[in-house]
């Protein structure tokens, strides 16, 4: 992942469940749309098998097109499966554990939920960037959401990159936008048939 730029970057996260007989094309249609900053392999599934399997379809795509893959969680998979880093979904905790196990060239990104003070912890033992969310209102999980101001402090007072993930719409979108790094979308695009169109909408929002 790079720096931050004018805009927003484009950070694609994976469904939790998809069929390799067509996700990799989708997928590679959105890449091929829209300049992509990085790519979230983010499966529910605990199959080592199949993770392996999609991870290597997926790095087929994601790597002609020189765009970073990650993989939720699995830090021992990283190496293993020639990719480029991990998501960690505790916060802020394994942050320090995971860079030193992966060296600097990895990426190393910490998903902290609505909390500065994880956040800040995590920019601080070293993650390459710090996702916060959701940003939108879902029924799933504890219902709290990303507020703007977080976002805006944020882009104030650290310079560590910052993901805004989580329900998503196109309203949210322009008002994040001068204060975030990366949108990560995820379910946004992929409920639609036509995953690159839409994705093209919602970076139109950026403006």
């Amino acid at each position: 992942m790079t720096d931050t730029q004018d805009k927003p970057q484009i950070y694609l996260i994976t469904p939790s469940d998809f069929d390799l007989s067509d996700y990799p094309d989708r997928l590679a249609a959105c890449l091929d749309a829209t300049p992509i900053g990085c790519v979230r392999l983010s499966l529910a599934t605990k199959d080592e098998d199949r993770i392996a399997r999609a991870a290597d379809a997926l790095r087929e795509v994601t790597h002609a097109r020189d765009v970073a893959l990650v993989i939720d969680t699995h830090m021992l998979l990283v190496e293993r499966l020639g990719l480029d880093g991990v998501h960690l979904t505790d916060g802020s905790r394994s942050v320090r554990k995971m860079r030193k196990d992966l060296g600097d060239d990895a990426i190393v990104g910490a998903f902290c939920g609505t909390s500065r003070h994880d956040g800040m912890t995590a920019g601080e033992l070293g993650a390459d960037y710090v996702s916060f969310g959701p940003v939108g209102q879902t029924p799933l999980g504890t219902g709290d959401s990303a507020p703007l101001d977080l976002f805006q402090w944020w882009s104030q007072m650290i310079e560590v990159p910052i993901v805004a993930e989580g329900a998503l719409t196109t309203d949210l979108i322009r008002d994040l936008a001068p204060f975030t790094d990366f949108f990560g979308f995820g379910d946004e695009i992929w409920r639609n048939d036509d995953a690159a169109a839409r994705l093209k909408l919602l970076v139109a929002a950026m403006g």
